[in-house]
């Protein structure tokens, strides 16, 4: 990690510091409070984009792997809804915050987080090694894949959290390999987060599109959803 960014335990939380911008703010995670109680609360449900590409209209509970977890924003939302989520993230910065995050969450007051938070369990983990050891009767309904885009020129433009990540993080070079093997391993779906207008992972056509104003999901099918829709025809 570049000297200029640091874990900091506060009384309250581990933080993420930029030493040479101490105005730009900490970045940190909380499952508890801010926005991801206000998502909680008026999200959407099971309305939202990113419900509708897992399919949460057809499948109850789906166990779910996110296989780039980030600060795991995506997998409570996912959670809240129902899912068990493995979280997976492979750098140890990262993962630091992530568990401390789902530690308070796990220790709250509040008894729908710790409800929520107790459906996710996280791994400190690369997502092509991990999934590829998944056994055949473990294997997840839906992989989930938020890669890391590459930064863009106007950096002042980008959020805080993302020039925190892509310092700290760098970009996800593997993301093509990693949609491959999510297809072969996941048993309904695999979806992909994208910016609205970048193009598909490695180029390959997703079943189907969910897209809102400035993201979109790409929706490819696992498995066994394919086999059905074989068998269908």
């Amino acid at each position: 990690m570049p000297e200029r960014y640091q874990l900091v335990q506060t009384p309250a939380r581990l933080e993420l510091h930029d030493t040479h911008g101490p105005k730009v703010g900490a970045v940190y995670v909380d499952f508890v409070e801010g926005k991801a109680q206000h998502r909680r609360k008026f999200g959407g449900g099971k309305g939202q984009d990113i419900a509708k590409a897992i399919g949460l209209h057809k499948f109850k509970h789906p166990y779910v792997i996110d296989a780039t977890a980030g600060l795991g924003r995506e997998s409570f939302v996912l959670a809240t809804l129902g899912c068990t989520v493995i979280l997976l993230e492979r750098s140890p910065i990262v993962y630091a915050l992530l568990a401390d995050g789902l530690q308070r969450a796990l220790a709250s007051d509040d008894a729908e987080s710790v409800a929520i938070a107790s459906r996710m369990t996280l791994h400190q983990a690369d997502a092509l090694a991990w999934l590829k050891t998944v056994s055949a009767d473990a294997l997840p309904d839906v992989v989930y894949l938020d890669p890391m885009f590459p930064e863009r020129q106007k950096s002042a433009l980008v959020q805080k959290e993302m020039r925190f990540f892509h310092a700290v993080v760098g970009a996800d070079e593997d993301s093509d390999a990693l949609l491959e093997l999510a297809i072969q391993q996941a048993t309904r779906r695999v979806v992909v987060k994208r910016p609205r207008h970048a193009p598909e992972l490695q180029g390959i056509k997703p079943a189907f599109v969910i897209a809102g104003k400035a993201v979109r999901y790409d929706v490819y099918l696992g498995k066994a959803t394919a086999q059905e829709h074989a068998h269908q025809e």
